[in-house]
């Protein structure tokens, strides 16, 4: 269970708009991003109600305000975007999302279309993608950055295939170590997670290197990477 604080700012909503416009919270870790998209959420007839700059002052807002929208950085700090995205639903608390943000994994990206955000836009994305993807999402439909979702499938599937490539020739206990070793665990570390001896995770890794044709470790992982196993 998370502990929400609060040290949150309102905002006045334009004279023009209280009564008909869309009700928003933001959050980002950068004052100026906040004003910056403040202003631009006025210009689009919404009403900025409350400017968040971390995680936790984000899910108090939404859980107090109830907003249209929400629009938040996935880079937050206590907790992080993709933290407050799970406690959401968690919650089951519908507020659709649209993230603003710099680069992301591809995880990070799949894992929040799978928690439901409605719009993702890139940071460096021209005004018109913002206004759009506002404009898109307010009127209940879904905008997200199709580069940035494509790569992403594209990942996902070569990472699947990977899977079942490595599957077809390593035991369950074998391709647990091979994850481990190519996610950057040391094999002494890998051996404490599986509850195994130093020479039993050795004695695993050469079965794996016999069966995948590689002569080492390093060659291991570069093959597993280069296949989209990351």
């Amino acid at each position: 269970m998370l502990l929400y604080k609060r040290s949150t700012a309102s905002i006045e909503p334009h004279p023009a708009s209280q009564v008909t416009a869309h009700r928003v919270v933001m959050a980002d870790s950068q004052p100026l991003m906040l004003e910056g998209l403040a202003q631009v959420l006025l210009s689009l007839g919404t009403t900025p109600v409350e400017r968040c700059c971390n995680g936790a002052d984000l899910l108090q807002a939404l859980l107090t305000h109830h907003p249209d929208l929400a629009i938040m950085d996935i880079r937050l700090a206590d907790p992080d975007g993709l933290t407050v995205l799970r406690e959401l639903k968690r919650l089951a608390l519908e507020v659709p999302v649209i993230l603003m943000t710099g680069p992301l994994e591809d995880a990070e990206v799949l894992e929040a279309i799978q928690l439901g955000i409605r719009g993702l836009v890139a940071k460096d994305a021209p005004l018109t993608a913002l206004e759009q993807c506002v404009r898109a999402v307010l009127d209940g439909g879904t905008s997200l950055d199709q580069a940035l979702v494509g790569r992403a499938m594209t990942a996902l599937l070569a990472r699947e295939t990977a899977l079942q490539e490595f599957g077809a020739l390593l035991t369950a206990r074998e391709m647990e170590v091979l994850q481990m070793v190519v996610s950057g665990v040391r094999p002494r570390d890998a051996a404490a997670r599986l509850r195994v001896s130093d020479g039993t995770l050795k004695v695993h890794l050469h079965h794996i290197y016999h069966k995948v044709n590689v002569p080492n470790r390093a060659s291991l992982v570069a093959l597993a990477r280069g296949k989209g196993l990351n």
